[in-house]
């Protein structure tokens, strides 16, 4: 008889879902969103976004992640895990760019700026997809997404500009104030999902979705 057979039933146990882990994953995204933008806006002149960008815009919203899939959330583990690996590439370009002589030899001026206008442009394609799905979550999630895609059109925009006219820094600087907006947005979600949790009632509203849910009929 086989290792893995036995003759006595097997009970399966549904297991006790994990603590909504959105509103962790949502405040790491503001930060880092918030510092990095103040630094494109040029009100934060210096790199104390890129530890944030690592551990908590990156590790933590990417352990938010994985905690969406344990519960059943294909939205949210999507979009945290998603912007999560975001936050720890980015970071880790600019820790590379300064430890390694070789890796920063070919990001020049030029060649940076045009990297990350292509780097962002990848992520506001998925950014767009997730926008529309947004719309059958509520109303605070759709509009976290839409100042991020404002955002990220901006930067893109901006960061191609720089990398023909380093003087040209005026739409980098409203990418980043759109951001800064985007960071606002993302916070008052996440505020609202620790509020009403702890209060068992709607302290901060959301919003309903705004495309409502529509049931597939069943096939024979």
């Amino acid at each position: 008889m086989s290792a893995l057979s036995s003759d006595r039933p097997v009970q399966l146990v549904e297991g006790t879902p994990a603590a909504d882990p959105a509103p962790l994953g949502l405040a790491g995204f503001a930060l880092t969103t918030f510092l990095l933008s103040g630094h494109n806006a040029s009100f934060i002149n210096d790199a104390i976004w890129i530890g944030p960008a690592l551990f908590y815009g990156g590790l933590a919203q990417f352990c938010a992640g994985m905690w969406e899939f344990r519960n059943r959330n294909v939205f949210g583990a999507t979009a945290f895990s998603t912007y999560g690996g975001f936050w720890m590439g980015l970071g880790i370009v600019v820790v590379l760019a300064d430890v390694s002589k070789t890796f920063a030899a070919s990001l020049t001026a030029a060649n940076i700026t045009n990297a990350l206008a292509w780097f962002l442009f990848s992520f506001a394609v998925f950014n767009t997809y997730m926008l529309i799905a947004s719309m059958r979550v509520n109303v605070g999630v759709f509009m976290v997404f839409l100042t991020l895609e404002i955002t990220e059109i901006l930067l893109v925009i901006g960061f191609f500009r720089l990398s023909h006219n380093p003087n040209a820094t005026w739409v980098l600087h409203a990418g980043g104030w759109a951001g800064v907006i985007t960071a606002g947005v993302a916070w008052y979600v996440s505020a609202a999902g620790v509020w009403n949790g702890v209060a068992g009632r709607v302290v901060l509203p959301v919003g309903r979705p705004l495309v409502s849910q529509t049931r597939v009929a069943a096939t024979a």
